[in-house]
């Protein structure tokens, strides 16, 4: 990955760069950004442009060994930690070839997109990871640069991984770097942020997002700009819009809102075991796609139809279910999807808590 590479964000690059040509590389950096974001594109970048043989004025020169290796995530000094199933044997250094076609598709991608390609229902980073890599970092470089660790979704860290890092992260080997990709830094322990240098990697603004569909994806000008819009500075988003030719999510939360407002027992039931079936990261997106569009149908019933950044299927959606809620009872379903999301975070049983939120919600929505 080479800075060019990514749209926009010259800011955040400059920024890079510079403490490169100033000597002032922080030993432990938290590339921190929301879902979307460019942090894991840019910690690339970075960690291509640090080790590169022949450093331009503002990129990496591609064409360095250095630089070849990175372009295929096969740099010997470089080591990348994700989050697996976990555990002694399932560790990230036995999914690398998946990691590197993963971060090739595109390295916006999330956490649920990543666990779906692994086939794992919950990530985390355990402790073997913490000992492992503080083995590998014990041995000098191979090729005489920096050895640098990159940590993608660094809020999985277990918290017995966090606190096996914390002395290393503090008093790491000569020329080693750490960069840390987040997009909770809430999750973080505090420990482990006040040893970082932050990155804060914004949002891309809507004539970044244009240039790049313009650029890359050879589209019409008019889309580009309504792509945008809709995507609100989420890369991800956009690059769903463009991709998903049917949008299941959606038709499955609608069909489950339609299946509460009639209050149909014999077909929420069903639901619940499907619902049941996916993967916690899965169930979880559902509720926040769920909230997300609460708030549309919010803006659409209080006279902001013109912010509503939605097309198609959702926004048919939103227009037809206002009339199913108010704001009372709009209040109460969204601190419900809150509260559901809450408890599958820390392993409710999914199957009962669906059924009984779509019950209640049943209930909220006959009030209306």
């Amino acid at each position: 990955m080479l800075f060019r590479e990514i749209t926009g964000l010259e800011d955040i690059k400059q920024s890079l760069i510079g403490t490169v040509a100033n000597n002032h590389v922080a030993h432990a950096q938290l590339f921190h950004g929301n879902e979307g974001t460019a942090n894991l594109a840019l910690s690339l970048a970075y960690a291509t442009y640090i080790n590169c043989e022949d450093k331009q004025s503002d990129d990496a020169c591609g064409r360095c060994a250095s630089c070849l290796k990175m372009s295929k995530l096969a740099h010997p000094d470089v080591n990348y930690i994700f989050p697996t199933a976990g555990g002694k044997s399932v560790l990230s250094e036995n999914f690398m070839s998946q990691w590197r076609s993963f971060v090739n598709e595109t390295p916006y991608g999330n956490l649920p997109d990543w666990l779906e390609k692994i086939g794992v229902k919950q990530g985390n980073i355990p402790a073997e990871e913490a000992r492992q890599l503080i083995q590998k970092l014990s041995l000098k470089s191979y090729e005489g640069g920096y050895k640098i660790v990159i940590i993608w979704q660094a809020e999985y860290l277990h918290n017995t991984t966090a606190n096996a890092l914390l002395k290393i992260l503090e008093e790491p080997p000569e020329q080693t770097l750490f960069l840390l990709v987040v997009n909770s830094m809430e999750r973080l322990l505090t420990t482990i942020i006040s040893r970082t240098q932050r990155v804060a990697v914004r949002k891309f603004t809507e004539q970044e997002i244009i240039s790049y569909l313009l650029k890359y994806r050879d589209m019409p000008h008019e889309r580009a700009k309504q792509i945008a819009f809709l995507s609100e500075g989420d890369m991800h988003s956009v690059l769903e819009m463009i991709d998903k030719a049917e949008d299941n999510d959606h038709a499955w939360f609608a069909n489950w809102m339609r299946m509460c407002y009639a209050t149909n027992v014999s077909k929420l039931v069903p639901m619940a075991d499907e619902f049941d079936t996916k993967s916690k990261e899965q169930q979880k997106a559902m509720l926040e796609y769920g909230l997300s569009l609460f708030r549309e149908i919010f803006l659409y019933t209080n006279g902001g139809e013109s912010l509503v950044r939605l097309e198609n299927e959702e926004l048919v959606f939103v227009q037809r279910f206002s009339a199913a809620i108010n704001l009372s009872n709009l209040e109460q379903i969204t601190e419900l999807f809150s509260e559901a999301h809450y408890h599958i975070e820390r392993n409710a049983r999914a199957k009962i808590l669906f059924l009984d939120i779509s019950l209640m919600i049943a209930r909220l929505m006959a009030k209306a």
